[in-house]
């Protein structure tokens, strides 16, 4: 799903995407000429394989999401951000790929499956 940034307005874009497992929701609101902010709830469980043992399992997800998407590069000013800046530049919010964004820096962290949580040693 792609959203054209100019046509984002001071009233709540609402989005929803679901993905296998998981659930991107939220809005995109207009915050300055060349940034809009995106706030959405990333809900869900999110396969990969346990940083230890490497046996698949779930991940569940619960997170708040939210940074500002700059209509091409972004030149910052004085006034410093409260949040990230995502720079697109075609002209569009492509949610369905900063959702697999999301996903994949959870995937990126460091997690393991409850077999190995309760280990405190491993041979290898």
């Amino acid at each position: 799903m792609k959203i054209l940034l100019r046509k984002v307005t001071k009233s709540p874009s609402d989005f929803e995407i679901l993905s296998e497992d998981i659930t991107f929701k939220g809005y995109l609101e207009y915050h300055s000429p060349k940034l809009t902010r995106l706030h959405a709830k990333l809900q869900g469980d999110v396969a990969k394989p346990c940083d230890i043992c490497a046996e698949d399992m779930s991940v569940s997800v619960d997170e708040e999401v939210e940074f500002f998407i700059s209509d091409g590069i972004y030149q910052q000013d004085d006034t410093p951000l409260e949040f990230d800046v995502v720079e697109s530049f075609d002209e569009n919010a492509d949610i369905d790929a900063l959702m697999q964004s999301e996903v994949e820096m959870i995937k990126s962290d460091y997690h393991t499956c409850e077999n190995c949580k309760d280990k405190d040693e491993f041979e290898f």
